[in-house]
């Protein structure tokens, strides 16, 4: 679904940031982008949907090359949820919602259903909010209504850039559980980053582990948890006390 071959990125005139990428995102997978700050996670993330150029290699998505693509018709292609959700405050939850299908022509009575439908489906009864405004809602319900809108003219793909971490540690862990479940229904292939060992263990069918702008490797779970180099073992070592009952999917 998703191709780097060889890729790295620099800034003009600075420091590279990413280094001769080459990884492989599966068809329908949620792979985990995972590492310290300056790693070169959201600048991974970045290339796939055309905000960043490589300044070397290239990227694929769908099989094309991400210079061959139009760059608005692969972000419509392309869901993308960032932290900080990114609403228009003076747009309602319905409106913000359904901005894409909007633009893509949907007509209203089309929007109005898919609108409906995402917002049960992130378990926000549409009656109750969707003529709200974001200001009206808590942190959570904010993060809710990003998905939902990224979502909302069905790609094939989701970007997801450390959705869930301006969220208080209870809110957090709602919105893992919540997302594992979707994840598991809607079969989308994800790109998720974080720098949470323990989110990345929970929510990822492969964890991409990267410092220095550099792959350290490609690992399951369960793989990450044995994995025998010093950078995997830096991060399990700082979840030593979740180690002994922790349970993962693969």
């Amino acid at each position: 679904m998703i191709e780097f071959h060889s890729v790295s990125y620099r800034l003009n005139g600075g420091p590279g940031l990413l280094h001769d990428l080459n990884l492989e995102v599966r068809p329908g997978e949620t792979l985990v982008l995972l590492g310290r700050s300056g790693s070169g996670k959201t600048t991974t993330l970045k290339l796939i949907n055309r905000l960043l150029e490589p300044t070397a290699g290239e990227v694929l998505v769908e099989g094309r090359s991400t210079a061959a693509w139009d760059p608005v018709q692969l972000r419509r292609r392309i869901g993308y949820v960032i932290q900080e959700v990114g609403l228009f405050p003076h747009f309602t939850i319905e409106r913000n919602v359904g901005l894409v299908p909007a633009l893509e022509g949907w007509p209203q009575e089309r929007i109005r259903g898919r609108v409906e439908e995402l917002l049960r489906l992130v378990d926000l009864d549409p009656a109750r909010f969707a003529a709200r405004r974001p200001h009206e809602l808590s942190g959570g319900q904010r993060q809710r209504v990003g998905v939902a809108r990224a979502l909302a003219a069905d790609p094939p793909i989701l970007l997801m850039d450390e959705p869930f971490g301006a969220l208080d540690p209870v809110t957090r862990a709602e919105m893992q559980r919540e997302f594992a479940g979707l994840r598991d229904r809607l079969k989308k292939t994800i790109v998720f980053v974080t720098h949470d060992v323990r989110e990345a263990l929970l929510l990822a069918t492969r964890i991409a582990l990267l410092a220095g702008g550099r792959l350290v490797g490609t690992y399951t779970p369960r793989e990450f948890l044995a994995a025998t180099e010093p950078e995997p073992k830096s991060f399990v070592a700082s979840i030593s006390d979740l180690r002994p009952n922790f349970k993962c999917e693969s």
